[in-house]
């Protein structure tokens, strides 16, 4: 666990400025291209969970839905639902891979907010993209920020969402919160990111992308 000291508060006017001027405006160049391994991903404490070919690396978008609260800015985490093939129960971005159809990874984004969650685009302002995050799956997912209008509302698709909450940007925005957690994994001792948070657990894809919202707004 780090011992740095994060953000103090943090309201959704001082996210914003800070990620006006951060984030990526446009979709990494060359985020899917197979002969370049992202910087960010699994791999980053684990490097035995990069996959050995990068033809097999699936593009695919997230959603960073950041909402502004009257006590500070959160952001949405779903649960997906327990009965799923993969990663059943883990706390999750709305996101999946992206159609054929699909250029730009704000499109897959916002359709899949919108198909597992119900949050409607109208409510969705896109802010900027962060880098490319491989997972130990062979995704490269494209995490796009966004502003979510607090007046909005959800419906869950039980088949893939067990339920949504918030967290403190404050709380996730500070590295004192961002332990570094093991286990083995097909032999070896694997090391991820984990983020414990009011009886969930945010650990592996999300709790890296989210260590990467930090470093990319708010490190040094």
């Amino acid at each position: 666990m780090s011992s740095s000291s994060g953000p103090h508060q943090i309201t959704f006017d001082d996210f914003r400025a800070r990620a006006a001027t951060r984030l990526l405006t446009k979709p990494p160049a060359n985020a899917f291209d197979p002969g370049i391994v992202p910087l960010m991903g699994d791999h980053r404490l684990a490097e035995m969970l990069a996959p050995e070919d990068g033809a097999l690396h699936r593009p695919a978008a997230v959603l960073i839905p950041i909402i502004d609260r009257s006590e500070g800015a959160t952001i949405l985490l779903t649960k997906r639902a327990a009965h799923l093939k993969d990663h059943a129960g883990q706390v999750a971005f709305p996101g999946g891979k992206m159609d054929q159809n699909e250029s730009d990874p704000v499109e897959t984004a916002i359709r899949e907010a919108e198909e597992e969650i119900g949050l409607g685009s109208p409510y969705i302002e896109p802010l900027g993209y962060l880098e490319p995050y491989l997972s130990s799956t062979g995704f490269r997912i494209v995490p796009v920020v966004a502003s979510i209008n607090p007046s909005h509302h959800l419906s869950l698709d039980p088949n893939e969402v067990e339920t949504t909450f918030e967290v403190p940007l404050t709380i996730l925005m500070n590295p004192a919160h961002h332990e570094t957690h093991s286990r083995e994994w097909r032999g070896a001792l694997r090391h991820y990111y984990a983020m414990p948070y009011s009886g969930h657990y945010i650990w592996g894809v999300t709790a890296g992308i989210i260590r990467n919202l930090y470093e990319k707004v708010y490190g040094e």
